[in-house]
C-alpha cells in the first residue's frame, strides 16, 4: 500500500509540474490523491510531509526531465468525467406554450454561494428551453428589507452571466395583494384574526375554528379596512386563509397570509402597513408572471402545499414543481444572519471579506463566474443534500484561469543575496505564460554590482538550504551558497541543472500585499512589470498561487485564491 501511495504522489507530482510550467503545487496534488483516493484523508498530514518532498524534488527538476520521468513511470489515471451531460431535461415543457422561470432574493443580505443553485438552474433551463427568466426580488418584510442590497444582487447576476428578461419588486405590488386578499374575503376563503397568537395555536393544535372563522365577509371586509386604515395595531389583527382543520400537519391550518408591520420601508416609506407573507405574495406572483417552472429546496415543502392551497381556492393550476437539497460548502460563513452581524461588530471587513462565502467575495479572490455556474450544473437537480469542497472550487477554478494567467515572480518574507562572479548580464526575459508564447515576455532588470548580482529571495527557501548546496534562481541561473549571514554565494552556471528552483526578483522590486484566505497580510517583493496590472487581473505569482489584483494605488495589493 505505501508503495501505491507513493507512485501515486509521484505520479500526480510530475503531472501536475507540467500542467503549470514545471511547478507542482502541495495542495494541488493533495487534492488529486484525495480525489483518486479518498480513504487517504484521514491520513493526509503524514502524506503531506512525502507530498512535500516529493514537489520540492520534481520542481528541481528540468521540464524535459520532468516528462522523461513521467513517461517513463506512465500518468496518473484521470478522473476524468464523462462528457460534460449538461443539466437533465426540465420536466413537462410541452404542457406549457413557453417556459417561465424566475430567481426570487430576499434583499436582505448578499448574495452567496447557497443562493447560486436556484439562480443558475432557472436561468440555465430558461436559455435552454429558449424560455423567460424572471429576477424578482421578495422585499415584503420592511424590517429586514436594505436598500444597497438590491444594486448588489444585480451587480452580482451580471457578473455571473445570468441576464434576466424581466424584473419585478414585490413592495411595489402591494395593489395587486390587495385585491386578492378582498376576493379572498368576499369568497369566504380567507378572514381577518384577532385572537391572541397562543389562543389561536391552541385551537389550531387540537384542529378546532376559531371564534372569528365563523364571521360573515362583509364583517372580514370591515376588519380589512380597518387593518388598512390603522385601527389595529401590529399584532392585533391578521389575515388567515381558510384550509381544513383537520389536515394532519397544523402547519397547514388556517396560514396567516397578510400581516401589519408598522416599520417603514427602504422602497416606500410608511405608504404601506399590511403586508404579504411569504406563501401568498409568492403564489400571487408565480402566477400572475406565468412561472411554468419553480426550482426551489425541499425545505420549502411546507410552503409549496400552502401554495397549492391558495392556487386551489383561485382555481389556478399550479406550476411544475422541482425541489433538490441543500446545497452547503465546506468550511464557509454563508448564513446571513451572521454575515451581516459580523459586519456589523466589525469582525467582517463587508460583503467582501475574502473570510465570507459571499459571491462578491468569491469574486474578489479570483473565482470566476465559469467556475461557479459549472459547480451547480455538475451538482444539478437531486433531493439529496450536497456539499461542495473548497478544493473542488480551486480545482475547477484552475482549469478554467491557468491559460488565462500570465506569471510573475513574487517573493515573500524577501531576504537579500548577493551572488559573486555572475557573468555580464542586465536583464533576463521570461515568457508572460509558459503556454502562450503570442503574449510577449517580461523583462526583469539585474542589479549588477562590481560583477556581482543582487537579488530578493524568499527567507524560507533559505532556512531549508545549506552551505554548499547548488539551487536555481528559476529562469536565469545557478548558484551554490556559501554564506547564510550575510547571504552570499558563488555563481555556477546560466544552464539548467537538476536542482531546486525558487523565483527571485533583482532591481527595482516592487512593493505587494497579499491577503490571504484566512484575511492575514503577507508582504513581500514582485518583479517590476506587476505595476503595469489593472485592478482585477488574475495572475499566477509562481510557486506562490493564483491572485487576483485588488489595488493598484497606493500599493500593489493583490488577494490569493488557491494554489
Amino acid at each position: 500500500m505505501e508503495e501505491e501511495v507513493g507512485n501515486l504522489i509521484r505520479r500526480w507530482t510530475l503531472s501536475n509540474a507540467l500542467e503549470h510550467g514545471g511547478d507542482a503545487s502541495v495542495d494541488a496534488v493533495i487534492g488529486k490523491l484525495i480525489a483518486e483516493k479518498p480513504e487517504l484523508k484521514s491520513d493526509i498530514r503524514e502524506l503531506k510531509e512525502k507530498i512535500e518532498r516529493e514537489v520540492e524534488r520534481v520542481n528541481g527538476l528540468s521540464i524535459e526531465q520532468q516528462k522523461s520521468e513521467l513517461e517513463e513511470i506512465g500518468p496518473p489515471e484521470r478522473l476524468e468525467k464523462e462528457e460534460e451531460e449538461g443539466l437533465p431535461e426540465l420536466p413537462e415543457v410541452d404542457k406549457y406554450p413557453e417556459v417561465v422561470t424566475r430567481f426570487a432574493p430576499n434583499p436582505n443580505g448578499p448574495l452567496h454561494l447557497g443562493h447560486l443553485r436556484a439562480a443558475v438552474l432557472s436561468h440555465e433551463y430558461a436559455r435552454n428551453n429558449d424560455g423567460k427568466f424572471i429576477l424578482r426580488f421578495e422585499d415584503t418584510n420592511p424590517e429586514d428589507a436594505r436598500e444597497d442590497i438590491y444594486g448588489m444582487i444585480k451587480d452580482d447576476l451580471k457578473w455571473l452571466g445570468l441576464h434576466w428578461d424581466e424584473e419585478y419588486v414585490q413592495s411595489s405590488r402591494m395593489k395587486i395583494y390587495y385585491r386578492y386578499s378582498e376576493e379572498l374575503l368576499e369568497g369566504g376563503m380567507a378572514y381577518v384574526c384577532t385572537c391572541p397568537p397562543p389562543e389561536f395555536k391552541a385551537l389550531r393544535d387540537d384542529q378546532e375554528p376559531c371564534p372569528c372563522r365563523g364571521l360573515d365577509p362583509e364583517e372580514n371586509l370591515s376588519r380589512w379596512r380597518k387593518m388598512l386604515e390603522g385601527d389595529f395595531s401590529e399584532g392585533d389583527a391578521v389575515l388567515r386563509i381558510k384550509t381544513d382543520l383537520n389536515d394532519p400537519n397544523p402547519a397547514l391550518r388556517d396560514w396567516p397570509a397578510l400581516r401589519i408591520v408598522s416599520s417603514p420601508h427602504p422602497q416606500t416609506a410608511e405608504n404601506y402597513r399590511v403586508w404579504p407573507l411569504y406563501n401568498f405574495s409568492v403564489g400571487i406572483d408565480d402566477h400572475k408572471m406565468g412561472i411554468t417552472h419553480v426550482l426551489r429546496g425541499k425545505e420549502h415543502e411546507v410552503n409549496e402545499q400552502r401554495q397549492r392551497q391558495l392556487f386551489e381556492h383561485l382555481g389556478w393550476d399550479y406550476p411544475t414543481a422541482i425541489q433538490y437539497g441543500r446545497l452547503s460548502v465546506e468550511d464557509a460563513v454563508l448564513s446571513k444572519t451572521k454575515i451581516m452581524q459580523g459586519i456589523k461588530t466589525g469582525d467582517f471587513n463587508g460583503y467582501e471579506d475574502v473570510r465570507l462565502g459571499t459571491i462578491a467575495a468569491l469574486r474578489r479572490r479570483g473565482v470566476v463566474p465559469e467556475t461557479l455556474k459549472q459547480i451547480i450544473v455538475d451538482v444539478g437537480i437531486t433531493r439529496s443534500d450536497s456539499t461542495i469542497s473548497w478544493d473542488t472550487l480551486y480545482t475547477q477554478n484552475r482549469r478554467i484561469i491557468d491559460e488565462r494567467a500570465n506569471r510573475y515572480f513574487f517573493v515573500p518574507e524577501p531576504k537579500e543575496l548577493t551572488v559573486s562572479d555572475v557573468p555580464d548580464k542586465n536583464e533576463v526575459k521570461i515568457r508572460r505564460h509558459p503556454d502562450q508564447s503570442e503574449r510577449g515576455e517580461r523583462v526583469l532588470p539585474l542589479d549588477r554590482r562590481n560583477g556581482a548580482l543582487r537579488v530578493w529571495v524568499n527567507s524560507e527557501d533559505m532556512e531549508k538550504t545549506e552551505i554548499g548546496d547548488i539551487i536555481r534562481l528559476k529562469d536565469l541561473l545557478n548558484f551554490e551558497l556559501t554564506s547564510k549571514e550575510p547571504l552570499e554565494a558563488d555563481f555556477v552556471s546560466f544552464g539548467l541543472m537538476d536542482v531546486p528552483k525558487i523565483q527571485w526578483v533583482s532591481r527595482d522590486p516592487v512593493d505587494v500585499e497579499v491577503v490571504e484566505p484566512e484575511g492575514n497580510i503577507e508582504t513581500g517583493y514582485a518583479e517590476p512589470e506587476v505595476t503595469q496590472l489593472s485592478e482585477g487581473e488574475i495572475i499566477q505569482f509562481e510557486r506562490y498561487g493564483f491572485v487576483r489584483i485588488d489595488e493598484v494605488e497606493p500599493k500593489i495589493r493583490a488577494v490569493y485564491a488557491h494554489p
